[in-house]
């Protein structure tokens, strides 16, 4: 499969969790967040098991062939792993409350733009930061660009998430940021594990296993709501199989063939998503300057594929 096909399938999968929460059951929304996780971080270990075969094992054993580890190389390397599992485990845990926040505070809409929009500049610049390569001059374009669409689709008027007049909160802002810098933060720690010889499948099955087993706590403390019921359990399930396992296996794969930066910008077609299922799904109404939105959104992404497209025919 292409790897920008899986990426915006991935992007398509992420789109469908708004139109899943309005079409399920009344819940509180970091219960289900971590319903979520724990759904579907643990399938997405239980994946990892079964279909990958180069983890921290094999990883071990290719240092080990090639010489010049021994046993105190590879007892570093097997901690310089767990260290990243660690960080980008943070990272889908932290995720989900400041998301959450961020939309509470200050719309869905804003909440949404900021976050989404912020993400792929966050992942670009500290890819950059981290010495992995400066992004090129199409990446820069089509960030602008797909960043920009989904301002205009976020902040369109007539949308009831939007903010009040009298200005953004904040509190709302920082952490609609913190979400965007959390994405960041294991899309970067996967590609570290990509790097350093884990496949992709077992980067993101250890990274979201353990954010499900640490969710289970959460729900054991705030609680499931009405998430037991026959409906919730199909929202969960959803969320947990499809927006997280599904769509994270064709992440991973992606991320392990077009880098951070370019799949953080490609993923911006989740809310394209979003928008076209509230359309179809939901009956909503769109204005017209989201259509515009929509517009420099998908120009946005397209000038991405074509680039990603063009040196990968030039290599």
């Amino acid at each position: 499969m292409p790897a920008i096909l899986a990426v915006l399938l991935a992007a398509m999968c992420f789109g469908t969790t708004g139109t899943a929460q309005a079409l399920g059951p009344s819940a509180d929304p970091v219960a289900l967040g971590a319903a979520r996780i724990a759904v579907g971080g643990i399938a997405l270990a239980l994946v990892a098991t079964v279909v990958s075969h180069a983890g921290p094992r094999a990883l071990s054993n290719g240092l080990r062939s090639r010489g010049g580890w021994g046993v105190t190389g590879l007892r570093s390397r097997a901690a310089w792993g767990r260290g990243w599992v660690a960080v980008g485990a943070f990272g889908v845990l932290a995720y989900q409350p400041a998301f959450f926040l961020g939309t509470a505070r200050n719309g869905v809409a804003v909440g949404t733009v900021i976050a989404l929009g912020s993400a792929p500049v966050l992942t670009g610049l500290a890819t950059w930061a981290l010495g992995r390569g400066r992004p090129g001059r199409s990446w820069f374009v089509a960030t602008a660009l797909a960043t920009t669409g989904v301002t205009v689709l976020g902040l369109a008027p007539g949308d009831p998430g939007a903010a009040t007049a009298g200005g953004l909160d904040v509190v709302g802002v920082l952490a609609s940021l913190g979400a965007g810098a959390a994405y960041a933060l294991y899309t970067l720690a996967g590609a570290a594990l990509i790097g350093g010889g884990w496949t992709s499948t077992t980067s993101m099955g250890a990274m979201f296993g353990v954010a499900g087993v640490l969710s289970v706590g959460v729900l054991a403390v705030v609680g499931t709501g009405g998430l037991t019921s026959p409906a919730g359990l199909a929202t969960v399930l959803w969320l947990g199989l499809v927006t997280t396992t599904a769509a994270y296996v064709l992440f991973g794969y992606g991320l392990a063939r077009l880098g951070s930066a370019t799949v953080a910008t490609l993923t911006l077609a989740e809310p394209l998503t979003a928008t076209l299922l509230g359309l179809l799904v939901l009956g909503e109404r769109l204005p017209g300057r989201a259509v515009l939105g929509l517009v420099v959104l998908a120009c946005g992404l397209v000038v991405l594929a074509v680039d990603v497209r063009t040196r990968r025919a030039a290599a």
